[in-house]
């Protein structure tokens, strides 16, 4: 996730002393530690990877050693020439990670469909059949008897070179991987993994990104493999095995979620744990077991949370949500004239239960629209379907005259439309700031390639997207609290917080769902405000709203729903003497 400029300096300096004492490893003189510290990086090439896919992500890959195990033979094979001439070493690293690439999308590719234990048993399930496959192909993998993996040229041929080179491709890879981490792709993922609905509300592709992500994931698990197969001299599906494929997952769990520095720390934790209890090395995977239940039972936040120390900053005790007008007319620039909004003859159905029944409704952008009614009178539903959660079965929708397509919610915030939720849809692990910059996320243009090199472009934009979110917070009020956790937050903050994000999109359209719940008389009197001067930058603002002292005092029209239908419709002096509204809503 993305940290302050001031403070990267600092979160660097772990990275950099775990670097030079891994330097210092040679003046040892062991050479048995030149293999440990080796067989440490390796992992680490492939769990960097495989921490954006399980750390941040979400997804339960158990069965990465899959990918290690062919980016192993793929590197032996070319090398040893059982099958083509004799390929470079190194060029048979390259090509370790582009079948590692390859096969990491094919694996990954269940996950758009598949969640959690569903997803963790196809990559299980994966894992056995390379494993099968390199048994049974004995004419190019060498079976059961195995096959000599690739020699090292000068001057890499030595134990404690060869270290040097594994440990230098590591840096890089953590270094790779960080840029991901501090990037717009890093908080999508993250926002995928915690608050799907929402990052597909901020226009967050979840294939797209997904692909990316196992792409790079695979490469790195296909190089370690190379390297993994250079080191062992001769590989044999043995070497392959379930504890190994436990190791990979389990320090990414202990590490703790969204972090890298947590991860490498259970790397080497986990690296070095065999050899400190050698005498249980039948016992691995019980010892793994027993870890992982420690971490999970003594600090579910892993490693991570217990180097935390900024997130468990006191608060301020006495603390008010002011919002900004002036913060809000620079982050939203009086906009021209625009369409509306325009919904006809919506229907939906779920069976034989009408949700929304023929629903007229007109969206003027610089205008507060209110949409109120009784529970289950299907006003959330009808943002639902603006929003392509639901498609509905018959009417139209429109902004002006272009038709807006029904479904492809992540489609509608290039659209201009942006929303908030009843329940708040936030990143709890994630700062306030980073929060907000996921309401950024499609102003950023730049590939996920020229962000893994850091290149200028994603660069600048992250600067650019950093700036937006601070004056978002700045409009909403709570600039003050942009480093803190959001889980730290009141409810009543998250409100704001979420408007905040909303307003990163720039809306066209705001639609809002219930935010004054939960809120205290002077922060609802504020938040009004804080709409009404949404609207006057020529946004148009449809608000589900059960405050009716709300509705009536900042709504320049207010639409009434009743069992999915529109019961009435007008300004907010017809709602109020309106007599249907009167019994069925407002009371007499």
């Amino acid at each position: 996730m993305t940290p302050r400029a001031g403070l990267l300096p600092r979160a660097v300096l772990p990275f950099l002393g775990i670097l030079a004492l891994a330097l210092l490893l040679p003046f040892s003189g062991n050479d048995y530690w030149a293999l440990i510290a080796t067989r440490a990086a390796i992992y680490w090439i492939l769990i960097a990877g495989l921490n954006l896919v399980v750390g941040f992500a979400g997804q339960l890959a158990i069965g990465y050693v899959a990918l290690l195990t062919l980016g192993a033979y793929t590197a032996s094979v070319l090398a040893s020439g059982t099958v083509t001439p004799e390929v470079p070493a190194f060029l048979a690293l390259a090509a370790a990670a582009g079948i590692g690439a390859v096969f990491g999308l094919v694996v990954g590719l269940p996950a758009l469909r598949l969640r959690t234990f569903y997803f963790a048993m196809t990559t299980l399930g994966f894992a056995t059949i390379v494993t099968q496959v390199a048994l049974a192909w004995q004419d190019v993998t060498g079976g059961g008897i195995g096959i000599t993996g690739p020699a090292m040229p000068p001057p890499f041929d030595t134990a404690w070179s060869f270290f040097y080179l594994c440990l230098g491709l590591a840096a890089v890879v953590t270094w790779m991987t960080g840029n991901i981490a501090r990037s717009r792709f890093g908080r999508g993922l993250i926002a995928l993994r915690d608050a799907e609905v929402a990052a597909e509300a901020s226009g967050i592709s979840k294939p797209a990104l997904l692909v990316s992500t196992f792409l790079f994931a695979g490469a790195c698990a296909g190089f370690a493999g190379g390297l993994f197969a250079g080191l062992q001299t001769y590989i044999t599906p043995d070497a392959f095995t379930f504890e190994l494929s436990l190791l990979f997952f389990i320090a990414v769990l202990i590490g703790g979620r969204g972090s890298i520095l947590g991860p490498m720390l259970g790397t080497i934790l986990l690296t070095l744990l065999p050899e400190i209890a050698a005498p249980l090395a039948a016992w691995s995977t019980f010892l793994y077991a027993f870890l992982l239940l420690v971490i999970v039972l003594a600090m579910p936040g892993g490693i991570a949370s217990l180097l935390d120390f900024a997130g468990r900053r006191p608060l301020p005790a006495h603390r008010a949500i002011l919002p900004r007008a002036a913060a809000l007319e620079a982050l939203l620039p009086a906009r021209p004239e625009a369409a509306p909004l325009n919904l006809a003859g919506i229907e939906l159905r779920f069976g034989g239960v009408r949700a929304i029944d023929g629903v007229d409704l007109e969206v003027r952008p610089g205008q507060v629209h209110g949409l109120i009614g009784p529970n289950g009178s299907g006003k959330t539903t009808t943002l639902n379907v603006i929003c392509g959660y639901y498609e509905p079965q018959q009417g139209r929708m429109a902004l002006g005259a272009a038709p807006l397509p029904a479904g492809m919610p992540q489609k509608r915030a290039g659209l201009g439309i942006a929303r908030t939720f009843q329940t708040p849809r936030i990143i709890g692990e994630a700062t306030v700031l980073q929060n907000v910059m996921v309401g950024g996320s499609i102003q950023g243009s730049s590939s996920f390639f020229a962000t893994l090199l850091a290149l200028p472009r994603p660069r600048a934009e992250e600067k650019t997207i950093e700036a937006q979110a601070r004056l978002a917070l700045a409009a909403v009020g709570l600039e003050g609290l942009a480093e803190a956790r959001a889980d730290r937050l009141q409810h009543s903050e998250l409100r704001f917080v979420e408007i905040a994000r909303a307003l990163m999109l720039r809306p066209a359209f705001l639609l809002l769902d219930e935010p004054a719940a939960g809120l205290s008389a002077e922060e609802i009197r504020r938040l009004g405000a804080l709409i009404q001067a949404v609207a006057r930058q020529g946004t148009g603002v449809l608000l589900v709203e059960h405050h009716a002292d709300l509705i009536f005092d900042i709504c320049d029209h207010v639409t009434v729903l009743n069992l999915g239908r529109v019961l009435a419709s007008g300004t907010p002096a017809d709602i109020r003497s309106h007599k249907e509204v009167v019994s069925a809503y407002l009371g007499a």
